[in-house]
């Protein structure tokens, strides 16, 4: 009998601690899932943001250049997230609104009085291109306008071509009747190749994105693959294809001549060109094409057509013919049909509007084992000053001006640049090709600022801009990141990485501290392009001083 209790009394301490092992086995359980359902929730889209610096008014350093950015919770309770349901619609989420913000520091930057200085009242002889008048085509005859009648009735801006693909035109004075490739020819100035204001600019790069291509055929020059498109009102636009991702830097051992070309830096170099004021470089859009239908199945140009094949990963690819890079070993490829490229608005036709093409005279020597004179003679830039075109006007600071963009962009391959005839030597450059620029983010070129080093002399308004793009709310990164963000390829990815739109503020750095050392060393630094608008300034009618 008192074994039977012992057993019962036995079972219910054995049945006891079980119930209170379960029960702590159950309470475990609960806490561990309480912790890994709250480690991965991930947040609301519009309480979430990117911890990037510089979104928020602070600044990265450049130790953080390249890093992942993580995404932290917002310290808004559920249910008052910082936009309503309507508003995230509206704004996408955090990284919609991060834009926004960046866009309105663009547009507060370019509302600077910097980007807004006075140009000359335009003289006829100031624009490139002019529309004729019906009074003008009758009185040519009486009044020496033979040559420019033979222009325009060979032009096909004038053209009534029936061709199939191509829209019957019906041009007339109206600007409303131009094409936005014809407006953007007819607003060429001797001071630049457009005004940033005109409105025309936006719809220049909506019409390089957006217009169907009717032709496509290798452009011949050149050392690497490059496509001339054509469209139905007879516009045309610079391809250059993807070859390499963004985030593949130029191997070190490899010389600047010898390098790739890449898509994202002929569009980058467009908006660092426009952010610096300078508006030199040709308008420049991201697109994502069909190789197929927009380029295989289009094309008149047999020599193109044969280098098409089908990779073993099933990608349409092509070659082409050129003197580098242009074999089955260095293909162009789809994904499988789909391929980023690189449109350039095209200048006008040479017949209409002449270029001079200039041998700069910091050329490299492209060789391998060569050196240019400018590398081995220090004092270089007195030859060059007492030499014309550099010995007067606006010239040299011109060519320093190139000079400093190209170092911020790591571009060496700057041989010869380009001016339009009608103007002479009283014009700006006209800034081409910047397919071998932002190869390395990792390592500057020093001697890209030859120019700026030996000569010592830089713009005013060059240098007050750089300045500017140096504050901690105008920062050049920042900048060029709200800007890139509007081409239609940021939408696959950024056009530049992180530690490329770094870089820049670290060149810009570079650039600036060159100029402090040059006016140390040196009086008659700076160029004053301004003197005249301060005096104007000045001058109000109310008497104030500006």
């Amino acid at each position: 009998m008192r074994r039977l209790n012992l057993a019962k009394s036995t079972r219910s301490i054995y049945l006891s601690l079980a119930c209170l092992s379960l029960a702590l086995h159950l309470l475990l359980a609960f806490f561990c899932l309480s912790i890994l359902q709250t480690a991965c929730i991930l947040p609301p889209s519009s309480s979430t943001q990117d911890t990037d610096p510089v979104q928020h008014g602070s600044h990265p350093s450049p130790l953080d250049a390249g890093r992942p950015r993580r995404k932290v919770r917002s310290s808004h309770p559920a249910g008052e997230d910082s936009f309503s349901g309507s508003e995230k619609k509206l704004t996408g989420g955090g990284r919609a609104a991060q834009e926004v913000k960046g866009r309105a520091r663009l547009e507060a930057l370019f509302r600077h009085p910097l980007y807004n200085l006075p140009r000359p009242p335009l003289q006829e002889d100031d624009w490139l291109l002019r529309v004729r008048t019906s009074e003008q085509t009758e009185d040519g005859e009486h009044e020496g306008y033979e040559e420019e009648e033979a222009i325009s009735a060979d032009s096909e801006w004038w053209s009534t071509s029936e061709e199939e693909g191509y829209d019957k035109m019906d041009w007339t004075n109206d600007v409303d009747t131009h094409p936005p490739w014809l407006r953007f020819h007819l607003g060429i100035t001797r001071w630049e190749l457009y005004d940033r204001r005109d409105p025309n600019l936006d719809q220049l790069t909506h019409y390089l994105a957006t217009q169907r291509i009717l032709n496509a055929v290798q452009k011949t020059g050149g050392t690497q693959l490059k496509l001339l498109m054509s469209f139905p009102n007879h516009g045309q636009a610079l391809l250059k294809p993807m070859k390499q991702s963004r985030q593949a830097e130029t191997d070190v051992n490899l010389f600047y001549f010898s390098d790739f070309e890449r898509h994202n830096a002929e569009i980058a170099a467009f908006h660092l060109d426009r952010l610096l004021g300078f508006h030199r470089v040709p308008p420049v859009v991201g697109r994502l094409i069909n190789v197929t239908t927009e380029i295989r199945e289009i094309t008149t140009d047999h020599k193109l057509m044969k280098t098409f094949f089908t990779s073993p990963a099933g990608n349409v690819c092509f070659y082409g013919q050129c003197e580098y890079y242009c074999s089955t070993e260095h293909p162009v490829c789809g994904r499988p049909h789909l391929l980023e490229v690189s449109l350039a608005a095209m200048l006008p036709d040479l017949t209409l509007a002449p270029r001079r093409s200039w041998r700069s005279p910091w050329k490299r020597s492209y060789s391998r084992t060569k050196l240019a004179q400018w590398e081995k003679v220090p004092a270089y830039c007195d030859t060059v000053k007492q030499t014309p075109p550099y010995n007067r006007g606006t010239r040299l600071v011109d060519l320093i001006d190139m000079a400093v963009l190209d170092f911020l962009m790591s571009n060496m391959d700057r041989h010869h640049y380009e001016t339009f005839e009608k103007f002479g030597n009283d014009t700006f450059l006209v800034h081409l090709d910047h397919g071998r620029a932002f190869g390395r983010h990792s390592q500057d070129e020093p001697s890209i600022l030859a120019p700026l080093q030996q000569c010592c002399r830089i713009r005013r308004s060059t240098l007050l801009r750089l300045r500017l793009l140096s504050l901690p709310d105008s920062r050049l990164s920042d900048m060029m990141r709200a800007s890139l963000a509007r081409d239609p390829l940021a939408a696959v990815a950024p056009i530049l990485s992180e530690p490329h739109l770094s870089a820049l503020d670290r060149r810009l750095a570079t650039v600036l501290q060159v100029v402090r050392t040059c006016q140390h060393q040196h009086q008659d630094v700076i160029y004053d392009d301004l003197g005249k608008y301060e005096e104007d300034q000045n001058q109000q009618p109310d008497g104030k001083n500006k």
